[in-house]
């Protein structure tokens, strides 16, 4: 059975300001059981990270000043909100859980986290409310214990996966992809080994053509896993994006690539990542479609 992993600390309440965002969280994993895609049998609920794990992929000094709570000012403003207990638990329990679903992956062909996709976070920083690198986190897993030889990461968030390429940028193990927005957030971009920029205004013909384009060249690569990041801040509603994809251009998103992973015998994991179209419908909906289409693939 395909697993998925979700916990209520996805959906904990961050400070005033930040609380629609992770309506989702909560949303999502009700919208497939209302709509009767999933049952209570397919979600597990991760649970903590030995520190020997999360050290595999960030600096010491910077887990440890996560840990004590004693990360400064300035590294918290970047993150984008207050550091706290809680806060830090459920980006540990999120690793864990993509972690969790990459075995799972192994298993059964593909498996999904309901949040995840903190790909801002380097090795020393967090950025973009992301703490802790969960897709960063788990490949390094697979490779330490030698479950998977050569990962490939595929970041369609429209946002760089900054701190998934400065992670990776030495170890020829891990091959990262990223097709963003060039003019998006990080206005500082790190160099995945392949980066796609895509200019303002990209639609579903433009974003899928280029997609199709590279998807095949991704092979040469030879990876025996992926790591799919599958955000829907690229729909035209997004107030954040800057392109112009609709909800059936998204769909068609996750269908090339999870059939890509399935015509290759790749299992993959797959990481929500951003959306923030005004409605919560439409990120509902747009990431309830990727859950929907994975299934069916690899059902």
């Amino acid at each position: 059975m395909v697993k998925i992993a979700w916990h209520p600390i996805f959906a904990h309440p961050l400070p005033e300001g930040h609380r629609f965002p992770m309506l989702k969280y909560e949303l999502i994993p009700e919208q497939l059981m209302h709509e009767g895609v999933i049952t209570a049998d397919h979600l597990f609920a991760p649970g903590l990270l030995d520190e020997e794990i999360i050290l595999l992929s960030h600096q010491e000094a910077y887990w440890t000043q996560l840990r004590d709570l004693t990360l400064p000012a300035s590294a918290q403003r970047r993150i984008g909100f207050p550091l706290n207990a809680r806060l830090l638990e459920r980006e540990v329990r999120i690793a864990k859980g993509t972690i969790d679903g990459a075995l799972y992956a192994q298993r059964y062909g593909i498996a999904f986290n309901v949040a995840g996709g903190t790909h801002h976070a380097g090795s020393n920083w967090g950025e973009g409310f992301c703490l802790l690198n969960d897709q960063a986190i788990a490949a390094n897993y697979l490779l330490n214990k030698g479950l998977a030889s050569k990962i490939l990461i595929i970041d369609l968030d429209v946002h760089q996966g900054n701190g998934t390429a400065e992670i990776f940028e030495n170890n020829d193990r891990v091959f990262t992809f990223s097709m963003h927005g060039d003019k998006n957030f990080p206005f500082r971009k790190e160099q995945s080994s392949l980066d796609i920029a895509l200019p303002d205004g990209t639609d579903d013909i433009g974003f899928l053509n280029q997609l199709s384009a590279t998807l095949p060249l991704l092979l040469a690569q030879q990876p025996d896993f992926v790591f799919y990041l599958s955000g829907v801040d690229v729909l035209e509603t997004d107030k954040l994006g800057k392109l112009a994809l609709s909800k059936a251009g998204c769909k068609e998103r996750d269908n090339m690539v999870l059939q890509f992973c399935k015509d290759n015998n790749l299992p993959v994991q797959v990481s929500m990542g951003g959306g923030y179209s005004p409605e919560i419908r439409d990120i509902v909906d747009a990431h309830c479609n990727t859950f929907k289409i994975g299934l069916d693939i690899f059902s």
